[in-house]
């Protein structure tokens, strides 16, 4: 029987009969087995694709700390996740839901929204995996900033009981509903509990409304001979200018010359013809984030009317989602298209700049969005215990909201039901996986101490 044909009280109680297969409390089991294969040979594998000279760039990003190494290590979560018990109910998800992949930035109408922002591993599966990299970011993330074992604990069960409770209410929404529940930011602020958290997220939310394309031009960009040109900083951003070797400069130019004009005829008509009101000026190669540092990643300076109405874009290289070795593949031949239908289905609302296209001249695959567009993220590095059980609000909210959208939000209120074993369950696999991750980050910089992998400085 489809799921459109059952009554909410069918779907709710054929949810909660899923509990014979997948008990809730069987959740909180995890342990590596004898066959786990190796989680440096996992990292090191995506290597071969990638720019060789950023790859030490994204291993000393990794060995920073557990929760940089849990950043970097998707594959190898993906890997454990599949051996775990799942309920059967599937949905969109994020693949890589960890709490550092949630921020805000400007909806169409200009309000400063919040929502998951990274979708480079997004496919329909398990929505427990989701919830389960959330809940094991929460738990090292409470080890990084000092918390003790209890604290820990606590923000961790409330991000998992957060998101059950977001999901028993969305359970009883109207789909329409669902759909266009957008998050903005300043209502977000009524999940801050302290008066001080909430004048420091105030002064945030500001600052992301002054993170614009000109912003960006003062921090990116130079003049050069009378017009603007992106910095040279490398191995961080490297203009085109600046790249080794005449032909690869041509060849990265033809590129992504090419890349731009088929991108504009794949946007929908309205924005091709604001596009076309831009010139291109200037690009660069810029590292981005943790695990994606040496995928393909090009920033591009657009002008409009003048010199004072710059547009930056970003292109970056979209590759098969980690969960495509054990999920079935993605129906999109086009992994960029994949990464940019799934952030629409799981965003209320999204960037008007998204697009994919498909190279010619390399045959990878790329995405493009808007660079700076009020664009804000929370520093997870100094969060203390208030600032971590705030966090855990927002994102098991905006997780389930995400999930309702392409899933079934009744019968996983139903697997869920109101009862606290499910959170108790999960928050044990966090820390078991918490445990695990301290492991294996311990050995991935011991292969760096011994000189058997390369690290680049960082500053």
């Amino acid at each position: 029987m489809s799921e459109v044909s059952r009554t909410p009280n069918e779907r709710y109680e054929y949810g909660r009969s899923l509990r014979g297969k997948a008990p809730l409390e069987s959740h909180a089991e995890w342990s590596p087995g004898s066959e786990r294969e190796g989680p440096v040979n996992l990292v090191e594998n995506q290597n071969e694709n990638r720019l060789p000279w950023l790859v030490p760039v994204r291993r000393a990003r990794m060995s920073v700390s557990p929760f940089t190494f849990f950043r970097g290590g998707a594959r190898i979560m993906a890997h454990d996740l599949a051996t775990t018990p799942v309920s059967g109910l599937q949905t969109q998800i994020c693949g890589d839901a960890h709490l550092a992949n949630f921020g805000v930035y400007a909806s169409p109408e200009r309000r400063l929204v919040f929502d998951l922002n990274d979708f480079d591993e997004t496919l329909p599966g398990p929505w427990e995996w989701d919830v389960k990299r959330l809940a094991a970011s929460f738990a090292l993330a409470g080890r990084h900033n000092g918390l003790g074992t209890k604290e820990t604990r606590k923000v961790t069960e409330r991000v998992i009981r957060t998101y059950r409770k977001a999901m028993d209410e969305l359970a009883n929404m109207r789909l329409i509903d669902i759909w266009n529940r957008l998050a903005e930011a300043d209502k977000a602020l009524e999940l801050v509990e302290h008066r001080k958290m909430r004048k420091k997220a105030e002064s945030g939310i500001e600052k992301a409304k002054r993170r614009d394309s000109r912003h960006a031009l003062d921090k990116l960009a130079e003049e050069v001979d009378g017009e603007y040109r992106i910095r040279s900083e490398p191995p961080l951003l490297v203009p085109l200018r600046h790249m080794r070797g005449e032909s690869l400069r041509d060849e990265t130019r033809s590129m992504v010359l090419e890349a731009l004009e088929d991108y504009k005829r794949g946007v929908p008509d309205h924005i091709g013809r604001l596009l076309g009101q831009y010139r291109p000026v200037d690009f660069a190669v810029k590292v981005v984030g943790v695990g994606s540092v040496g995928t393909r990643c090009f920033i591009l300076l657009l002008e409009g009317r003048d010199r004072n109405d710059p547009l930056f874009l970003q292109i970056k290289q979209a590759t098969k989602s980690v969960l495509e070795e054990h999920l079935p593949n993605s129906r999109y031949r086009n992994s960029a298209k994949r990464v940019v239908e799934g952030q629409r289905l799981m965003q209320t609302v999204s960037d008007i700049f998204l697009g994919h296209v498909k190279s010619s001249i390399s045959g990878n695959h790329y995405y493009w969005r808007q660079l700076k567009d009020w664009k804000g993220s929370a520093d997870v590095d100094n969060a203390t215990g208030e600032k971590l059980h705030a966090f855990a609000r927002s994102r098991g909210r905006t997780l389930a909201r995400a999930h309702a959208r392409a899933g079934d939000p009744i019968a996983i209120a139903g697997y869920l039901d109101a009862g606290k074993l499910f959170d108790r369950a999960v928050a044990k696999f966090a820390e078991r996986y918490a445990d695990q991750c301290e492991r294996d980050h311990e050995a991935f910089v011991a292969e760096i101490q011994s000189g058997r992998l390369e690290a680049a400085e960082l500053e």
